[in-house]
Formats: C-alpha cells, structure tokens, sequence
C-alpha cells in the first residue's frame, strides 16, 4: 500500500447509517460479523498459570456479560494451561468461547492454536522487530523480512486453518514495527500495512476465519487507522469483521468517556463486530459500560431523521485531521479551542455559590473567583438575572428580550435569538442563534459573520445530521462558528457521558465544532466533566493531565488500580501532561509511545521509568517508583506545585 489516502469511502453514506457487512466468522460458539449483533469481549487480569484464579474471574466476566473472554499467553507454558482452564469452565458450564492474548511467541500461538477458539496476534512484534531503532531498509532488504516473517507465520495459518480456529489480527499503533516504522512512521497508513502484510498470508493459504484490530490510546489515530482499514478493505474487495477498542483507556470517568468516543465514533458509522472497552478497574466492570454504549445504537432507542444528501459532499479528508475553518468571533472559532457551555436558565436567584459545578468557586472572605482549568467559558441563563460580577473570563448568553432590557450595554453578555430576530442585529454584533441541524438551509448566515450557531437537534443520529450540516455551511462558504449541542434521552449519568461521546465525538475528531453544550438533568458538575472530558479525549482542548493506563491483564507485574491511584493522587494537576503506566515490557514503551513519562514493570518489584520511549531509570523498586517519577518529571522541568 503506498503512503496516501485510498481512494475508497469508508462507510455506506456518510449522512446515512449502515452497517459495514462484514463476513460472518465463527469463534468457538459465537458467530460475529455478518448480521449477527455485536458482541461484547474482555480480558482476564490474574496469572494465567493461577487456574482457578483465571476460572474464577472469567465467570464474573461471564455473569456481567462478557461474550468472548481473552487470557494472555506469553509462553508455552501458559498456552498450555489454557487447555485446563478451558477444561474447568466446561465442567461448571461455562462454553464461552477463549481467546488466547499472543505478543512475542510463535510457539506459543501455535500450542493455543489447538486449545482455543480463537489466537490474537500482533503483527508488530509476531516474528517482527521492536527495538525503537531505526533503519534504513531498502526494497530488497524490506522484501527479504517480509519472507522471513511469512516463514514464521505461516505455520500457525495452517494449524488455525485446520483447527478451525479464528484469529485476530490486532495492530496496536504504540507496537509497530521498526521496518513498518522507517517506511510509514507510527501513522494509521502504517498500522493499516503492519496487518495487511499479515492478512496476505493467511489469504494465500484460503484462510479467512480472520477479525482485524486496529488500537491506539489516541482516538484520532484509532478511528483514522480504522476508517483507512475499512477503506483499504473495501478496494481491494475484503470484508472481514472488525474488533473495536481504544487502548489504555484509563479509568473512571475519562476511561469510558475516551472509550465512547474511539468505539462510537466508528459504531456511529456502521463500523464494528465486536467491541471491548478497556479500562483499568476489575475487567468485569467493563461489560455494563459496553453494554450502555451499545443500547444506544438499539432498534428501541433510535428516531432517526432522513437527510436528503442528493446535493451534498463530505467538506473534509477524513482519513487526515483538519480543523473546518471558522471565523474568529471574540474567543470562538478560528485558532481558540472549542469552549464550553454550561446552563442556569431553570435556576431562580442564581447565586455564585451555582457556579461552582462548573468550575468556578467564589470565595466569600476573599471576595476573589478561583477558576479551575475546566471552567465553563459561557454560561446561559435565559430569563434569569445576573446582579453581582464575573470574573472577566466568563461570558452571560440570555435570552433576547432579556439581554435587550437589561444587559444591552453590559461588557460580557450577548443574545441567544432567532432567526426572525437577526436584523435588529448590527452585523458587527456577537450573537448566538439557534439552529435545527435537519434544516440545511444556511444561507441566513450569509448576512452575519459574527453569528454563532448553537447547533441542536432531537433525532438521535445527530452524527450524519450535524456532519451534514457542516457540509452545507461548506457549499456556500459560510465561515461562523457552531457549538455542538447534545441532550442525550437517558437518567443515567453515565450513560448520558457514554451516548454524548458517541454522539460528539467523531465530529470533533474530524475538526468539526467550535465548542459543546450538553443539557440534561444531571448535576452542574457531571455534565461540565463530560464536556471537558470529550474535548480532552478528542485532543481539541486539554484541560488535565492524561492517563495512558493499560487495564492489566495475566503479565502485569504491579497492581495497575492502585498504583494508577497514587500517581493520579500526585500528578492530576500537571495540565496537559500524558503519564503512560503500563504493567508489562509488551504493553509498556510502545503503546505508551503518545507519553511524555512512563511508568512501566519490567519484573516482580521492579519498574523502569521512561522520558518518552527512552528508558532513563532502570529497575527502580517498586515502593521508590511513584515518587521517582515524581522527580524524574521535576527534573526535565516539567513540574509545578499545587496550588
């Protein structure tokens, strides 16, 4: 594959959802892909050698709904313990279907090969090379690694083949390889390769019981990597099923939130067979969060407007991030990353003690305002009065009659109106104008530069409508800003944070979206989190510090929960830093490799701490390791204190 966009669509329609038909494959008692519902796996996180520890939590797993359960084998030796687990599952009941988790050992693969029902492998380091080094490989020498690999792969081909085994070929953008690395760069065309060398092979020797993964902890990078694979697939006439997963997610809020958006971008789209969301909590914690995610995308739960795309073409690459260019209206637009709305329009005697979900805390005695770094940029209050004074930093949008009486000549508050009250407006004026997304006709903003349109709609496939909408301001070149607008039909909060990422989240990732507005009837502070949360996790707007955290698994070396604690504990105000912590060498500096410090086991006790990908601090005991990091961070001047 050359280093450039295929020429292929990656979905059916972009402004109509349908499913990407894929081949049906069977793996042990569970069929995915074709028209079968997607299916929702996991992975074990204790010892795969401990087998009633392994029995025991792939029942849990089991009992909250994990349909294809993962356990790692990184050697013979725990290839050939799955055989016993397998067994014991059986003899209580259990016939879900096992996966065997396969880095580094092709021995390993091929003794699994006959136990399980499915093997994983990962083409960046399966009989490839890992080392971060460069190298100059010419067309020759590229060509003979290629036969080399193909040598070593190809055995485990034939026995899945003859095992009737499925495989997947899961590319993760932190582990490729360094030959995939001197031609592609770590870039989604070069993870898309990495698989479709390996996926040549097995079609060489007609097999094709084969699901496909392409994973990143950055959501653009994933969805982008997955869209060119769709893509590439469909040109060159494949249709194999496509396992969903962002990894190190992390955990709590930003975990799932950073899930919803990589996993729901792409199900928004028709993408995807079977999905696992990976968080660094007890992986049976994962399945209802899968679950939630998947229940919006039910038959139940969908109201669907038809938009008539007949005059209307996709305004952006979407295999390459490009933010829609926008006119510069005060702090909206242009180069200001998207703000964030908050509402206190049902609030009566609003006081400034209602700010405070939103990230601003007054300060009686002080007489002062402390504004987080995830404050709310604009605050609606509709009919509602203002009668003490903001910080200079946060605007007032009211209502027009509202602002018209009485904050008319007051620096800081500007209109919400309709369309039909827009001439009574100066076009110099800043204002806020609703809008319906089904409603395609934009050329009222012709008039109005510094109009900015509160985009809204109550359909549930807000995704092609809003993407249709940007198109429409492409065709007639209309530059103002839009704020995205969500109020997800749930009184679950996490599953309104988990609908809302799906809903928001491809379109910022495609660069679409000068700043959020979610409404529900939730606390102040949930729902500014989300929106903090999803412009974090779609790398618009970095208001915290990240964790790439790997949920564990059978060759983690540390406790992954706690250990992510303590350092979360000491870090979560460094703003925009990115902390990998990994619990193993295999997961460790690659699919760490978006991090500016790494925390990562490289043996029982023992932890190695990374500046980037290069190790600078080898075997530091385990109980030294976090404040270590601490002052490895201090060091490269990349640390401030608390305030």
């Amino acid at each position: 594959m050359d280093k450039k966009t295929v020429s292929t669509t990656y979905c059916q329609n972009y402004f109509k959802r349908s499913r990407f038909k894929t081949r049906a494959i069977n793996i042990g008692n569970v069929v995915i892909g074709g028209n079968n519902s997607i299916a929702i796996q996991s992975m074990t996180t204790v010892d795969t050698m401990d087998t009633q520890g392994s029995i025991d939590e792939s029942i849990r797993m089991i009992d909250a709904g994990c349909e294809i359960v993962r356990l790692t084998a990184p050697s013979k030796k725990d290839a050939e313990n799955l055989r016993n687990i397998k067994n014991g599952l059986i003899k209580l009941g259990y016939h879900t279907p096992l996966v065997a988790d396969i880095h580094f050992t092709p021995n390993a693969a091929e003794v699994a090969a006959g136990i399980v029902a499915k093997v994983r492998v990962n083409p960046g380091n399966y009989a490839d090379k890992k080392k971060f080094e460069e190298h100059n490989y010419t067309d020759d020498s590229y060509s003979e690694e290629l036969e080399r690999i193909e040598k070593k792969f190809t055995p485990l081909v034939l026995l899945c083949k003859q095992n009737k085994v499925a495989m997947r070929i899961g590319t993760n953008h932190g582990s490729l390889s360094d030959r995939i690395l001197s031609r592609f760069g770590d870039t989604p065309e070069g993870m898309v390769e990495s698989a479709m060398e390996f996926l040549r092979i097995c079609i060489k020797h007609n097999y094709h019981s084969i699901a496909l993964s392409m994973k990143a902890s950055n959501t653009l990078v994933m969805v982008e990597a997955y869209r060119l694979l769709v893509a590439t697939m469909k040109e060159n006439g494949m249709n194999y099923p496509l396992h969903l997963g962002v990894t190190e997610a992390g955990d709590g809020e930003d975990g799932r939130i950073k899930s919803a958006v990589g996993i729901g971008a792409l199900l928004e789209d028709g993408i995807g067979d079977t999905i696992r969301v990976s968080l660094t909590e007890k992986p049976e914690a994962e399945m209802p969060v899968a679950e939630k995610l998947l229940a919006k995308f039910d038959v139940s739960n969908l109201n669907e407007f038809e938009i008539d795309d007949s005059e209307i073409e996709l305004p952006y690459d979407p295999f390459h991030y490009s933010r829609r260019e926008t006119t510069d209206v005060l702090n909206i637009g242009d180069h200001h990353v998207p703000v964030v709305f908050a509402d206190l329009s049902s609030v009566e005697n609003i006081k400034p003690s209602h700010f405070f979900g939103f990230g601003l805390n007054y300060s009686v005695n002080l007489d002062k305002w402390n504004l987080s770094d995830a404050a709310a940029d604009y605050v609606f209050i509709g009919e509602q009065k203002i009668n003490f004074e903001l910080p200079g930093t946060i605007r007032i949008v009211c209502s027009y009659e509202n602002w018209k009486e009485n904050y008319v000549n007051k620096k800081g508050f500007f209109p919400l109106v309709a369309k039909d009250d827009m001439t009574e407006l100066t076009n110099d004026q800043l204002f806020f104008v609703k809008h319906s997304a089904e409603d395609l006709n934009v050329a009222f903003l012709e008039n109005y530069p510094t109009g900015v349109v509160i985009l809204e709609s109550d359909f549930t496939n807000k995704t092609q409508l809003y993407r249709a909408f940007s198109a429409a301001l492409a065709n007639h070149s209309i530059k103002n800003p839009v704020i995205l607008s969500d109020s997800p039909k749930t009184e679950d909060g996490e599953t309104f944070q988990l609908w809302s990422s799906s809903n928001l989240g491809s379109l910022f990732i495609d660069g679409f979206g000068d700043g959020i507005w979610l409404k529900g009837g939730f606390p102040a502070q949930l729902i500014n989190s989300t929106s903090f949360g999803i412009l974090q996790a779609t790398r618009r707007r970095i208001s915290k510090t990240e964790y790439i955290s790997c949920p564990s698994c059978g060759r983690t070396l540390f406790d992954l929960q706690e250990t992510t604690a303590k350092i979360r504990a000491k870090t979560s105000h460094l703003k925009g830093l990115k902390i990998g912590i990994m619990g193993c060498i295999v997961n460790g500096p690659g699919e760490m490799a978006d991090a500016d410090y790494g925390y990562v086991g490289t043996g029982v006790g023992k932890i190695h701490l990374y500046k980037e990908q290069n190790v600078v601090r080898k075997n530091v005991p385990e109980a030294e390791a976090v404040d270590a990091l601490i002052e490895l961070i201090r060091e490269n001047g990349d640390w401030v204190d608390r305030k």
